[in-house]
Formats: structure tokens, sequence, C-alpha cells
């Protein structure tokens, strides 16, 4: 079973302000795919704090896949690209260029999301957006291609198309 991670990046998510609603869609996607929710968190919209737990999620072995959801907007505060490109060892350009379109065909304010994709050891990190709708349109775009990938980095499949 694939294991997935869930990093929700929101000053007013962290301060109990606001509900998660954003991580409640990517959970309930992944738990009808087959996929094993082992960590969920909400944190502040802050570089450090962001990138040193995705590190610590991919280093520990945590999780397969870590789908992270806001801070991917044009706001000072929307840091999360950022701070998956610190940690990431290998950029994946591919997963959020096919987000972008898949939003741009909903409205054209998709090109605006700075989301970002990478590699980890064995953890694929993917930013969402923070929307709750646009989670569900762009997870539900990309979800079926990311298990071979997931399998591929993981070692239980080949690089071999079908």
């Amino acid at each position: 079973m694939r294991r997935a991670a869930v990093l929700t990046s929101s000053d007013t998510g962290y301060t109990g302000e606001r509900e998660d609603i954003s991580g409640k869609v990517i959970c309930e996607i992944l738990e009808r795919e087959g996929y094993q929710i082992v960590y969920q968190k909400i944190l502040p919209d802050d570089r450090a704090l962001l990138g040193a737990e995705m590190a610590r999620i991919a280093d520990e072995d945590i999780a397969d896949l870590l789908l992270t959801t806001g801070g991917t907007g044009f706001s000072k505060r929307d840091v999360t690209p950022e701070a998956t490109e610190d940690v990431c060892e290998r950029m994946v350009p591919g997963i959020p260029e096919a987000m972008r379109i898949c939003s741009m065909q909903v409205t054209k304010r998709g090109m605006l999301s700075r989301q970002a994709a990478g590699i980890r050891k064995g953890t694929l990190i993917i930013n969402l957006p923070g929307s709750p709708k646009a989670v569900r349109e762009c997870l539900e775009y990309i979800i079926e291609p990311l298990g071979h990938g997931i399998d591929i980095l993981r070692g239980d499949s080949s690089n071999c198309g079908g």
C-alpha cells in the first residue's frame, strides 16, 4: 500500500481560525484511490518550518507521497513552492505543468498558481492549490499516473511504458 502525508500551509488554519477543508479533500481522494494516510499536519505559512517538515517526512521515510495544500499564490506569505524547492533533490516540473493545464481549462487564473513538485530520497512532494475546488480538480487530474511514478521511485516497477 502506498503511504501518503498531507501538509497544509495556512496561518489561519494553524491558529484554528479556519477549518482545513482542502486537507480533508486530499485525504478523501487518496483514500478512495487506495492510499494509506499516515500523517497530516497544519503549519503556518513559514518557509523554514514547511521545508523542515517536508525534509523530515522524506528523511524518516514516513510517506511515499507528500501532498501540500496552500501557499502557492502571489501573497507575500505564499512560500510553499520555495520551501519545496529548498528540500527537493530533483524537481518534477511535469506535474505542476499538468495541473496548471487542467486549471486553465476551468479558469484563466490557473496560470497564476505557482505549484512545484520534486523528489527527496524516496518521497514525491507535490504542491496543490489552497482552495478545496482547485485541490479536487488538480489531484483528480494527476492521481492515476502518480501511482506509477511512486512505484518506480520505490523500485516496485520498471521505467518501461505499457
